[in-house]
């Protein structure tokens, strides 16, 4: 499934390159700090161990790496992915005391790794900015060993229409946060547009059955403001 939004040309990458250094600064404030406990109550559900290995895809600044290490040891392996170098950059920064990571640059429609490697496969808010959804739930796949675990995390669909209203007039000036405190407004633009314009819950769900996964179920975090998807390979 192509989005069309990413599909235009270096908007991801501009995007994320005028906002690097000020992502986690910015992303406190649009959620008011929630995002910290969608991200630990994603890892929960992940249920890690130690000495398995985690591909984390759309890693941003490792927020995910970090809270996983936390979770289990030094002796878990990771490597975190990103197609943006200036994102990779700040991962590495803020993860530096750690030895047990590896970082890569590519995208999630085209990993450089080999076939059957991974025992779970994360992305968190990256799907929504992929230019295909199919070809990355592909090769979430292909890169997880047999009874490996896919878990998404990313903003969903509200079903509760008062929550909903509230919600899409608070989105409305998530870009004049943005001018305020970042000093951009257009890649908050693009924030609300692409959330607005991705997959809901169950769509999400079918996508992830098509590209093989079994065992598959969402969770709603936040009245459906955020999901977390979950799906196998067996």
């Amino acid at each position: 499934m192509q989005q069309d939004l990413q599909q235009q040309k270096g908007l991801v990458k501009e995007v994320f390159d005028k906002v690097f250094d000020k992502y986690d600064l910015m992303n406190d404030f649009m959620s008011l700090g929630i995002h910290r406990i969608w991200k630990k109550n994603f890892i929960q559900m992940l249920n890690p161990a130690d000495n398995k290995k985690l591909i984390d895809v759309g890693c941003g600044t490792g927020d995910i790496a970090n809270l996983y290490i936390k979770a289990t040891s030094i002796k878990s392996s990771i490597l975190c992915v990103d197609p943006n170098k200036k994102m990779i950059e700040e991962s590495k920064k803020k993860l530096k005391k750690y030895k047990n990571i590896n970082w890569k640059v590519c995208s999630a429609e085209k990993l450089s790794v080999t076939d059957n490697t991974y025992d779970f496969y994360t992305i968190s808010f990256g799907l929504r900015n992929t230019k295909n959804i199919n070809k990355s739930l592909s090769e979430a796949y292909r890169v997880l060993k047999k009874g490996g675990r896919f878990l998404c995390l990313d903003f969903s669909k509200i079903n509760n229409s008062n929550l909903n209203f509230i919600y899409k007039n608070y989105s409305k000036i998530i870009p004049l946060i943005g001018k305020i405190i970042v000093g951009e407004e257009e890649p908050y633009k693009y924030l609300v547009e692409s959330i607005e314009k991705f997959v809901d819950q169950e769509e999400l769900l079918e996508l992830m059955k098509k590209n093989k996964f079994q065992n598959c179920s969402y969770r709603n975090l936040s009245g459906g403001i955020v999901a977390i998807h979950s799906g196998w390979k067996v």
